[in-house]
């Protein structure tokens, strides 16, 4: 499914203009990317949980040359599945 797949889906189902329906996917959207900078998680019961994880500094190798690199550490989303996504799916 794309963006404007969920436009369309949304503004049929709600009874709304696409453009309103596009205004409001992208204003959750941007709600739930402040939240995770701040490092709060975004929770939709039922469907999952989003969060920040800090991923730690470690050595890897460049698979051309073989030689170690160092890969800094940084902080990641991850996105764990609720109950009932998981067993819809």
């Amino acid at each position: 499914m794309t963006k404007a797949d969920l436009i369309d889906a949304v503004a049929s189902e709600v009874g709304i203009s696409k453009k309103a329906a596009a205004e409001a996917i992208d204003s959750v959207f941007s709600h739930i990317t402040k939240a995770l900078k701040k490092g709060k998680k975004y929770t939709h019961v039922g469907f999952g949980t989003f969060g920040v994880v800090k991923r730690a500094a470690r050595e890897g190798r460049n698979p051309q040359s073989g030689a170690k690199i160092k890969i800094p550490a940084r902080n990641v989303v991850k996105f764990t599945v609720g109950k009932a996504l998981k067993e819809s799916v």
